[in-house]
């Protein structure tokens, strides 16, 4: 189950549609899904959650806690409202895209994904836009 919580006055469109996507994809990568809560912030309120719990002191716009245990999806994924705005104006991106390619980001982190290297970032990046592609 994807359950989806606001501390901002953003609301997630198409919230059925985005689950079977997401469910989807969690297949795709040979997991199943557990439960999985998107908590939609404000750019401070990611900024204190990456502070406190991870010890970073700049913005971003996902962080992923993972719960995961034998295959089974199990976790919290937050975004910053703010920080994906920002993106899609920087890159020129619709922002439905860009908040579908957030979610699918922090569903791969606990798919075992990882972005740490140059290698991974790019690796990560094409999977992202594989499954954008897979959103109809």
């Amino acid at each position: 189950m994807i359950k989806y919580f606001s501390s901002t006055d953003f609301e997630l469109p198409g919230q059925s549609k985005i689950s079977s996507w997401l469910v989807q994809a969690i297949k795709k990568e040979g997991y199943s899904l557990q439960d999985l809560e998107f908590n939609f912030c404000s750019d401070e309120g990611l900024l204190k959650i990456n502070q406190e719990f991870l010890g970073h002191d700049t913005l971003t716009d996902v962080i992923t806690f993972d719960y995961s245990e034998d295959k089974k999806i199990s976790g919290e994924v937050f975004i910053s409202i703010d920080r994906v705005r920002n993106n899609a104006s920087e890159f020129t991106q619709d922002f439905e895209v860009e908040i579908r390619r957030v979610m699918v980001h922090g569903v791969l982190h606990l798919c075992g994904h990882k972005d740490k290297s140059s290698k991974d970032k790019e690796a990560m990046s094409d999977m992202e836009n594989f499954y954008l592609d897979s959103f109809s």
